[in-house]
């Protein structure tokens, strides 16, 4: 008779932690969203300020309508400069500009690339996705080829950092501790910056791709 009210009691703890780590999942998602949305609104609002100041204090605009007309002005400065570089003039002058850069600021060119990576545009430096097996462990770390030695059976592949991936590593495996994968190198740079969310889609292409080679070892 005894066990019957502490099984009772253990039924709605149980219930109770069900139910509040069920609405945490459910919250900090939003949560999380709202603060991105409110980091990324000031920080636009920072940098947009001069701009909205200069505004403020010549046309005696109110702060409202000044932040208005100054994100109008970027987005009109944004179209003009993309006007510019599409001319055979302004394509010679980005090309300089970027050179510059890349010497200057080393980490410049792959920002450049991933960015491009991300917003579906540009040349891709990236040939493939892969899941590499790294420093001989059974870890497997997404990463992106850049580079092939058919004689030497060697493949370099760049291992991005998770939330951050102008930075990260690059290993020149053997073919055998590459997992090549067939999917877009945008699907694979989301579960990056993500933190690994999605990377169900690349476990189950990588398993898809080892149940078929094990099929092709068995029937030789």
């Amino acid at each position: 008779m005894k066990k019957q009210p502490f099984a009772l009691w253990s039924r709605l703890a149980r219930f109770v932690r069900i139910t509040v780590l069920g609405g945490v999942a459910v919250l900090l998602p939003i949560l999380l969203s709202f603060l991105l949305l409110r980091w990324l609104y000031r920080t636009g609002v920072a940098l947009i300020q001069p701009i909205t100041r200069t505004l403020i204090e010549t046309a005696a605009l109110q702060e409202l309508a000044a932040q208005t007309v100054a994100v109008v002005l970027v987005v009109a400065v944004c179209f003009l400069t993309g006007l510019i570089v599409r001319t055979r003039l302004g394509n010679w002058l980005l090309e300089s500009m970027e050179n510059y850069l890349s010497r200057i600021a080393p980490g410049y060119s792959l920002f450049k690339e991933t960015l491009k990576q991300l917003l579906g545009s540009g040349k891709r430096p990236f040939s493939g996705v892969v899941l590499g097996r790294v420093f001989g462990g059974n870890t497997l770390m997404t990463g992106f080829i850049t580079d092939e030695y058919a004689p030497a059976g060697r493949v370099t592949v760049f291992f991005p950092s998770a939330l951050n991936p102008t930075t990260g590593l690059l290993c020149h495996l053997l073919e055998e501790d590459v997992h090549r994968l067939n999917i877009s190198v945008e699907t694979a740079m989301r579960t990056i910056i993500s933190c690994g969310g999605g990377s169900s889609v690349l476990l189950k292409t990588m398993d898809g791709d080892v149940e078929q080679t094990g099929l092709e070892s068995g029937g030789k």
